[in-house]
């Protein structure tokens, strides 16, 4: 089933070419029919196994609870199936015969993407296979404005696509934390990965969970959300994009604290930084400089509040003395300027000793403590001997 492929070979147009070309056109609806049926008795039947096993489970029937688990997992596999075989069967007849909409295209090219990863990254391939078929199917139903199907459906759905994006996340900061990752090309393409796939859950998961939320679970990163959803729209320069991902980073701290684990989030955040101090060195005006700067202190903030202040393990005893330093100076100080003192402090403190190319960013906080009157700005010339001045 994986190994067809999408070339199409270029036909003789006699009358029989063109018959069987018709026919097949002819005949694909009634495939697609037959296979939509075939899909709804098996999501029924997966439903109906979740429901039980749900309720078992909610009784606390623990004789039941196994099999009824084995039936549904069972059930779920076998629904897959039928979704994976309408690929196959309808969608591909479908591009190749030239009868298909854009829609079905991209899903068909998705597919293909997806297969290509078995070989190389099997665990991402499992994860991401089961993803986009359960998405397609939920489209499906969606798209039929039949809202008690959609309702019903919605249970299981949300388990399992949660369960799937949990283990893609998870997957990713492992090879984040692998000490034998040295290739730094590598490495930003992970992070990238990281970055689009809590914004596809962002987008395409979370508001069905707010709105099927009745404990109103998810009331305290509603305006981080909020804050995301102005990121949606339209084209983003690279300090929205910055923007953005600090966002999805600071929602990934509630929403998958386990499957991206503190280590894994610390090199993300850690990634932002860098990117945002070379934002701040390579603008051109004073204007977009400054934008660049507001946004990193809110991003030192966000990694210090959010992930350093939970940390427990740290390699150097030295390090972490010099957080918990800054942390309970950042805690109890009262204004907007004492926390942006204390940030570019920890910035330099951070910069310390790094490679030359950074020093143009710690003249530039440099600069902010002299204005802050924090430090003081030394003359750069001095007097000789001859009494002549020195410039340097």
């Amino acid at each position: 089933m994986e190994e067809r492929s999408l070339k199409v070979l270029p036909a003789e147009t006699t009358f029989f070419n063109k018959l069987s070309s018709t026919l097949t056109k002819l005949l694909i609806p009634t495939k697609i029919g037959l296979n939509g049926v075939m899909i709804t008795i098996k999501r029924n039947s997966t439903l109906k196994s979740y429901e039980a096993y749900k309720e078992a489970e909610a009784s606390g029937a623990v004789d039941k609870k196994e099999s009824l688990l084995q039936r549904y997992e069972e059930s779920y596999a076998l629904y897959l199936e039928s979704i994976d075989k309408f690929i196959m069967d309808s969608v591909y007849k479908k591009v190749k015969n030239g009868a298909a909409t854009n829609f079905e295209k991209n899903a068909l090219s998705t597919y293909y993407t997806i297969v290509s990863l078995k070989d190389n990254e099997y665990l991402e391939y499992k994860y991401r296979k089961q993803k986009f078929l359960l998405e397609l199917d939920y489209e499906g139903i969606a798209s039929s404005g039949k809202e008690k199907n959609l309702q019903r459906y919605q249970g299981l759905y949300i388990e399992k696509i949660d369960a799937l994006y949990k283990g893609i996340l998870k997957n990713y900061s492992v090879k984040l934390a692998d000490g034998q990752r040295e290739k730094r090309a590598e490495n930003v393409e992970i992070y990238k990965n990281i970055f689009s796939t809590l914004e596809e859950y962002i987008r395409n998961v979370l508001p069905i969970k707010i709105k099927i939320d009745e404990n109103n679970s998810y009331s305290k990163i509603i305006q981080e959300y909020e804050e995301f959803d102005k990121f949606t729209v339209g084209k983003l320069d690279e300090k929205e994009f910055l923007e953005k991902n600090m966002i999805l980073l600071g929602l990934s701290r509630s929403l998958f604290t386990h499957s991206l684990p503190l280590v894994a989030a610390e090199q993300c955040y850690e990634k932002l930084l860098k990117d945002t101090r070379n934002l701040i060195m390579s603008v051109k005006t004073e204007r977009k400089q400054e934008e660049a700067y507001k946004m990193l202190l809110k991003l030192v903030e966000d990694y210090n509040v959010k992930l350093l202040s939970t940390k427990v393990y740290w390699d150097k005893p030295e390090e972490r003395e010099a957080y918990k330093k800054f942390w309970n100076a950042y805690s109890k100080s009262n204004s907007s300027e004492e926390k942006e003192i204390l940030s570019i402090q920890r910035e330099l403190y951070e910069l310390n000793n790094k490679e030359a190319k950074w020093e143009p960013i710690r003249m530039f906080y440099r600069h902010k403590l002299v204005e802050f009157g924090v430090m003081r700005a030394m003359p750069n010339k001095c007097k000789s001997l001859d009494g002549k001045y020195i410039k340097k």
